[in-house]
């Protein structure tokens, strides 16, 4: 399998893959020792602990027209911001539950990250 980093940071392909084998996986990422791993499409990216700045939830509601009438799927997202903010990726996440898992978990991995969106100006 190949790794693609998601800032300029290039790892040894044995260690990514011994990580990534060993972690834990929460929908379409996997949590381990040193970095976040995700797919999307046929690729799987990573960002390591050390260069996450900023994370917090993101729910977009899809609206969706059901058998008994009109209502709004709410959609769990991931973001995980760089340096100045700049969003690196979304993360679709299964659910509510498991957005708080993720949540409490890399607030263990992570302490020096800011939990929670930026200010809007």
């Amino acid at each position: 399998m190949r790794y693609y980093p998601l800032i300029d940071v290039q790892e040894d392909e044995s260690q990514l893959d011994s990580e990534y084998k060993a972690a834990r996986e929460i929908g379409k990422l996997k949590l381990g020792e040193l970095r976040l791993y995700f797919r999307a499409g046929l690729k799987t990216y990573y960002i390591p602990y050390h260069s996450i700045h900023r994370m917090f939830r993101r729910v977009l509601a899809v609206p969706a027209k059901l058998c008994c009438g009109k209502g709004d799927f709410e959609i769990e997202h991931l973001v995980i911001c760089g340096d100045d903010d700049k969003e690196l990726a979304q993360i679709q996440l299964p659910g509510t539950k498991a957005a708080k898992i993720v949540m409490d978990e890399l607030k263990k991995r992570v302490p020096e990250a800011e939990f929670g969106c930026p200010a809007q100006n």
